[in-house]
């Protein structure tokens, strides 16, 4: 019989695993709320929020929101479903190999980009930068949105066909929260369960959960090959940048034992995930060798140089930016001007019918009586006059915006366009 060149790493996190009896299994397995229970629900807590996530409507939007590339004529471009699917992949075979719990894994994993913008990053960036200028709070960045979605946000039809949230899991919402940020060094999961609000800002804390701290890692992971394959796709990438990725991977491959291959996603993620299962250990932490970590951050420096800021790609951005201020503009209007709402429900349909369901859904004292029969969801704004009812519209607007596909906020973009193109005194977008 074949040796198991790995047996002595396989399932070396098993007594961290968050399972039934662990010290942190009530810690990870609670929620805010006190969710609708059937007696003959089989599922496990992680399973259920598996599944609360995938029938979500943040979960459905993934796939017509911009991964890197905005609208890839290449149906294999990647989207953000399929890099959600890519982590997804990786991190139940980290957890698998290490013995930690992979169904909690998987449900971080499908989870953890909800908050992510129309137009990717740059859009994060967009609305990150409105937050700022206008002085509303909280920040933004796409994790602490993605915490606010499925806390605030996404809702599910209960038993009694009212509109629940979602009331996930405590491990589950901080690992969504916790996954963004680089990964310099080994990490180590967080003693307490700290309320999730004291995030401020990327990286700030680690996961509470080694199964989170794998979805922070399998993140990097999943996209380092992934975007090379798709700027191959689409035309950005050179035979000379090629050869420059090559070198990379080819230094690390023989520092690994490893001979010579190309370079491409399989590969990458074969190299980088088994590195990681070989170099992790509960004492040790989770993390790669000292090769490893060089070649990941040359490969991260290249992605960025040759693809995340390619001159081919800065119109994009541009558009992107245009398209998020316009919207954001046309419902501060909208706010601003009570008096003028039917002109803007006639004017503006498609902008004005969702923003309106957005408020009613989430605005206590806005149109109540349209709620109580249909809507079972905490309130997330309270509607008000003067100066801190309009800092409650324009979160509400940048709130609804930040949970928009490309094709939609596109919609809503031309819908606008049209009427200015009509030259109407009173439009000045």
């Amino acid at each position: 019989m074949k040796k198991d060149p790995y047996r002595s790493q396989r399932g070396c996190f098993k007594s961290q695993a968050v399972v039934p009896g662990a010290e942190k299994w009530a810690a990870a397995t609670a929620r805010r709320d006190a969710l609708y229970q059937r007696d003959e629900d089989i599922r496990t807590p992680f399973g259920r929020d598996y599944t609360r996530i995938l029938h979500s409507s943040a979960y459905r939007r993934l796939k017509y929101k911009t991964q890197v590339f905005f609208r890839p004529r290449n149906d294999h471009v990647s989207t953000r479903i399929d890099h959600v699917h890519y982590v997804a992949s990786i991190g139940r075979l980290i957890a698998d190999f290490l013995g930690l719990n992979g169904e909690l894994t998987e449900a971080i994993a499908i989870g953890h980009d909800l908050g992510h913008t129309p137009f990717g990053h740059d859009g994060e960036a967009a609305l990150s930068a409105i937050v700022r200028r206008d002085g509303l709070a909280p920040a933004f960045w796409h994790a602490a949105n993605g915490l606010r979605f499925v806390d605030d946000f996404e809702l599910l039809s209960g038993p009694d066909g009212r509109q629940y949230n979602l009331d996930l899991t405590y491990a589950v919402r901080d690992g969504i929260v916790g996954h963004s940020g680089p990964v310099n060094a080994p990490l180590f999961p967080r003693e307490t369960a700290i309320d999730l609000k004291q995030f401020t800002r990327p990286g700030q804390f680690n996961p509470f959960t080694w199964e989170g701290c794998i979805i922070k890692i399998a993140d990097n992971i999943s996209y380092l090959g992934r975007d090379i394959d798709d700027a191959v796709l689409l035309g950005l990438m050179k035979p000379e940048d090629r050869r420059v990725y090559a070198e990379v991977v080819d230094r690390y491959a023989r520092a690994a034992g490893v001979s010579s291959i190309d370079v491409n996603n399989a590969n990458v993620i074969h190299l980088m995930v088994t590195d990681l299962c070989l170099n992790s250990t509960p004492e040790r932490g989770m993390g790669f060798s000292e090769p490893a970590r060089t070649a990941i951050g040359e490969v991260t420096r290249l992605n960025r140089e040759l693809i995340y800021f390619n001159d081919r790609l800065k119109a994009y951005k541009d558009y992107g930016r245009q398209v998020i201020e316009t919207i954001y503009a046309a419902l501060c209007r909208y706010a601003e001007e009570p008096g003028r709402r039917d002109y803007f429900r006639e004017q503006f349909p498609s902008l004005t019918v969702g923003f309106e369901k957005w408020l009613i859904d989430y605005m206590e004292g806005f149109h109540d009586e349209k709620r109580a029969d249909t809507v079972a969801c905490h309130w997330v704004y309270t509607y008000q006059k003067g100066e801190a009812g309009a800092a409650e519209m324009k979160r509400a607007a940048v709130d609804y915006i930040s949970g928009m596909t490309d094709r939609f906020i596109e919609l809503l973009y031309r819908e606008q366009v049209v009427f200015k193109s009509q030259r109407t005194p009173y439009v000045s977008l």
